[in-house]
């Protein structure tokens, strides 16, 4: 029997982003689940469940953004709470996962927190994964349960569009940023460009050269994630430097900074930055960001999970899946 006809579906919110968490819960016209979340005068964290879950297909939605360490902890609570009620299969989703970046050594030392957090969800008892434009794809190997990987792009692409018309260039801002690149090239018909980027320290960016012809088209500066906004506002200057007509800028995950938004906003190259409320309390920056809503995404992403449908339809342009 399958599992959508053996247990019923719960969604329940975490408190990193109960705004995202109702619209997903909207979408699929269906109702949040109730769960106690509370903080002991100490600090700790407690999650009683109060409903009964059992049986429960139960989707876990906590991004573990900012701050990460207690969002990422009380998900934790959540899935051994659903876990010990004996829910059927828990599903934690993370419109955004954090530690992505620590995803490898690169120094003499250091951990691969990334690989660390995949073993805390797995052992604290989840069954599947579903996230969105990892920083870094072979994050999904870290885990030894399935993990359905979603990408901004379909619902980013429709505003994209909008902008740069038939005019159109998507620039990587590094080289690891081209396949993506590549990606919103394929479902924009756009030309395509690399900005060759050396990073001087966690906040600062150097931009040397660009590979591309990019004189009086419209530019699109795509990439997963910004916090300071530096690789972006570097590559836009060279951009604009060689000709550019329009540099706009494209991110799944906004996480700025105070020193992110004020380089933003003083820099006038970049007409307009486009994200996705994945996180939490995004300031639009009097118009400088606009954000794109991925509950539809995410919610028809656990509709198609807990029915055993394919995911696959929603990597591709929302017409495809809507």
């Amino acid at each position: 029997m399958k599992l959508a006809e053996a247990t019923h579906i719960c969604l329940y919110s975490g408190c990193g982003h109960p705004e995202l968490s109702q619209n997903i819960a909207n979408y699929l016209g269906a109702s949040l689940g109730k769960v106690h979340i509370t903080h002991f005068p100490d600090s700790e964290i407690f999650v009683q469940f109060e409903e009964n879950v059992r049986r429960a297909d139960a989707f876990l939605i906590q991004p573990t953004c900012t701050p990460s360490n207690e969002n990422l902890m009380e998900l934790l609570i959540m899935i051994d709470a659903a876990k010990r009620a004996s829910a059927a299969r828990i599903t934690a989703v993370l419109p955004y996962f954090g530690y992505a970046r620590q995803d490898r050594k690169d120094k003499p030392r250091v951990p691969i927190t990334a690989k660390l957090v995949a073993n805390l969800l797995t052992c604290a008892g989840a069954d599947r994964i579903l996230t969105m434009d990892l920083h870094a794809q072979q994050i999904q190997g870290f885990f030894d349960i399935p993990v359905d990987h979603l990408y901004a792009r379909p619902v980013l692409v429709p505003h994209l569009k909008e902008l740069i018309g038939d005019n159109g260039v998507v620039v990587a801002p590094d080289s690891g940023s081209t396949k993506m690149a590549m990606a919103y090239c394929d479902m924009l018909s756009a030309g395509f460009a690399v900005v060759c980027k050396r990073r001087i320290n966690a906040t600062t960016v150097a931009s040397s050269h660009l590979v591309g012809d990019v004189k009086d088209r419209i530019c699109v500066i795509t990439d997963d994630m910004t916090s300071t906004a530096g690789t972006l506002c570097a590559a836009a200057k060279i951009l604009k430097a060689n000709g550019a007509a329009k540099v706009y800028a494209a991110v799944s995950h906004c996480l700025l900074s105070g020193v992110g938004k004020e380089k933003l906003l003083n820099t006038p190259e970049i007409e307009q930055l486009i994200t996705t409320d994945a996180v939490p309390n995004i300031d639009t920056l009097n118009g400088k960001i606009r954000v794109v809503s991925v509950a539809p995404l995410i919610g028809e992403a656990i509709r198609r999970v807990h029915e055993g449908k394919s995911v696959s339809p929603l990597f591709y342009s929302a017409g495809d899946w809507k």
